[in-house]
């Protein structure tokens, strides 16, 4: 039996670690077409296409306990990483399985990360408890780390459609018209209480990126980590990695692929950026 776990769902955009066992529970996302898994078999660009032309209701759900449980498998120490609670109901449903499987089995502990975010700032997250085992740290001692680390991180985002939140419920359906007209992308962030906050629409991708620039600027990152993700937009991502490396020469940064759900909500086009505040 491992004495250290991680586990996410799939919010993370994960699906393996290198150095410390890992498995995840996939989100679904549900339409009256068709049902996707965002699992390792899920062809994301297929399923971001088909959104596209698709006009009816969308709709998400979250690994419920049992399927939790299942993940958590055998392991002294587990660390669960769910998306924001304020987003979804996959963190409740975490902590229901929390307290069954630490009562089947006395000697286990599990500790549910309130992460108040998604994507790439989850993928920090689960960087900096990764750090924390390999270096020698106990549980209690990576509990404790992880509380203090998710004070100083965040996430914005970049989108060019919001179709998806609007057929979801999260936004307003006249706000969801505009965007991506006459080149409209709106600008949000991860709110504090882990919800959805608007900062900004800018009109243009060059403006887009660049006011992320000032708001990683006006929200303390220096030499910090950043993690980009994208939504079949590997072009602005690199572009806007370009930008970060010329304003932060010391940050560490990289640019990966979003998942199912993440793309769901970024939508084409869409980008999303974790960071470390100091």
């Amino acid at each position: 039996m491992d004495k250290f776990k991680i586990v996410a769902d799939s919010s993370a955009d994960l699906v393996s670690l290198p150095d410390v066992p890992f498995s995840f529970a996939p989100l679904k996302i549900i339409t009256a077409e068709a049902e996707y898994v965002d699992d390792e078999n899920l062809d994301v660009e297929n399923m971001v296409e088909s959104l596209l032309q698709y006009k009816g209701k969308s709709t998400t759900s979250c690994p419920n306990p049992d399927e939790w449980l299942k993940v958590f498998g055998e392991a002294e120490n587990i660390f669960c990483v769910p998306i924001s609670g304020n987003i979804s109901g996959s963190y409740n449903a975490a902590k229901v399985a929390k307290d069954i499987y630490e009562s089947e089995y006395p000697d286990r502990r599990v500790y549910v990360v309130n992460t108040l975010s998604a994507g790439p700032e989850m993928k920090l997250i689960i960087e900096k408890i990764c750090e924390m085992i390999k270096g020698g740290a106990e549980f209690e001692e990576i509990c404790r780390g992880v509380e203090e680390y998710t004070k100083k991180t965040g996430l914005f985002f970049l989108l060019q459609s919001v179709k998806n939140f609007a057929n979801n419920g999260r936004i307003n359906p006249l706000i969801a018209k505009g965007v991506g007209l006459l080149g409209i992308r709106i600008l949000g962030k991860a709110s504090d209480n882990g919800q959805l906050q608007l900062l900004d629409k800018c009109r243009g991708g060059e403006k887009a990126l660049a006011a992320i620039i000032r708001q990683l600027k006006s929200h303390g990152l220096k030499s910090g980590k950043v993690r980009i993700t994208h939504c079949l937009n590997e072009s602005a991502a690199q572009k806007l990695y370009d930008m970060i490396h010329a304003e932060f020469r010391k940050a560490e940064i990289q640019i990966y692929k979003c998942r199912g759900l993440c793309s769901f909500y970024a939508e084409k086009g869409g980008l999303l950026v974790g960071f470390e505040k100091c």
